[in-house]
C-alpha cells in the first residue's frame, strides 16, 4: 500500500470538496491517506497554508494542489 498525505485545514470548503472527490476515485483503496492539518505546524503552515488542499505521493514526492477535479486526481494516483 502506498502513502499519501492530505494537507488540509478546519473549516475549509475547498478541502471538503477535495475529501468528496478522493471518496469517488476508486483508486485510493490503493493508499492509507493522512489527513494533516497544515496548522499543526508552522513549517507546514507556511509551506501548505496558502495552497490547501493539497495532495503528497510520498513514492516520488509529487504533489497535486487545488483545484484538481477527478480525472486529475486519477491520472495522479496512476
Amino acid at each position: 500500500m502506498q502513502n499519501l498525505s492530505f494537507y488540509t485545514g478546519q473549516q475549509c470548503c475547498l478541502c471538503d470538496d477535495a475529501k468528496a472527490l478522493l471518496q469517488q476515485c476508486h483508486l485510493t483503496k490503493n493508499y492509507a491517506v493522512a489527513l494533516i492539518d497544515v496548522k499543526s505546524s508552522h513549517q507546514l503552515y507556511h509551506l501548505y497554508g496558502a495552497r490547501i488542499p493539497v495532495l503528497k505521493r510520498h513514492t516520488d514526492d509529487s504533489e497535486l494542489g487545488w483545484p484538481f477535479d477527478l480525472q486529475q486526481l486519477t491520472e495522479f494516483l496512476t
